[in-house]
């Protein structure tokens, strides 16, 4: 099961930056026509695999709640889980509105006008 082997507030941060990057890059790889078949495999195992090297030791890297959720129930170990709920719901959002960002397109909202 996944405990923070850091103060609750750094964990936190860890889970959400570490899920914003994964969000970021499968959105990226999922929406970009360049990024097909191996490309975007590599891309999201990589990041993944970056993710779990630099937070694993830190926070376990779940990066998904459902991840921590199983191992949680089994061991009845529920200490800090909401940092394991919270921080990956948030780095999702992070993540996709960062891309969004980068990404430079807007949808307009459909105006009256347009007929």
């Amino acid at each position: 099961t996944a405990v923070p082997s850091v103060a609750v507030g750094s964990a936190f941060v860890y889970e959400t930056v570490l899920t914003a990057f994964l969000m970021f890059v499968i959105i990226a790889v999922a929406t970009d026509t360049r990024a097909v078949g191996a490309a975007a495999a590599i891309a999201i195992g990589a990041t993944v695999g970056l993710d779990a090297l630099f937070g694993g030791a830190v926070t376990g890297a779940s990066m998904n709640p459902a991840r921590s959720f199983g191992p949680a129930l089994v061991s009845g170990t529920w200490t800090d889980f909401w940092i394991y709920l919270a921080g990956p719901v948030l780095g999702a959002a992070l993540g996709a509105f960062a891309y969004q960002l980068i990404r430079g397109e807007h949808p307009r909202p459909p105006t009256l006008d347009s007929r």
